[in-house]
């Protein structure tokens, strides 16, 4: 129970910290990584959602036996950004450097899955 409640604390805050400054950096991106983005709903309905997504991890962080039933699903969210980003990257149509941090997502997608698996343990 103590492993979920650090992974999905440490994912939470990571997160965070991660994912808020995207709000401050549209123009920057722009430029350093053309094109400029062009369709800004999605860009910062992505922030919003994966910020949302961090602070469902801090939840879950706080009681990994009560929120288990959510974890299959936080799951998929760090499995899916992998995914598809190492097909993006792969396809030469993602860079090196967001590779790097859709596998840091990959490698709590595993701890999430070990954390699964231990609060079920814990269960009675």
């Amino acid at each position: 129970m103590r492993f979920a409640k650090w992974v999905f604390t440490i994912a939470g805050i990571y997160g965070v910290l991660v994912t808020l400054p995207l709000y401050f950096l549209e123009t920057y991106l722009g430029q350093t990584m053309p094109p400029a983005l062009n369709h800004l709903e999605y860009y910062y309905g992505f922030i919003g959602v994966t910020l949302a997504w961090q602070f469902a991890f801090l939840i879950i962080g706080r009681d990994p036996q009560r929120f288990r039933i959510f974890m299959p699903v936080a799951m998929f969210e760090k499995f899916s950004f992998f995914i598809s980003t190492l097909i993006l990257f792969l396809s030469g149509r993602a860079p090196q450097q967001i590779m790097l941090t859709a596998s840091i997502d990959c490698v709590l997608g595993v701890l999430f899955v070990i954390s699964f698996y231990l609060t079920r343990k814990s269960s009675s």
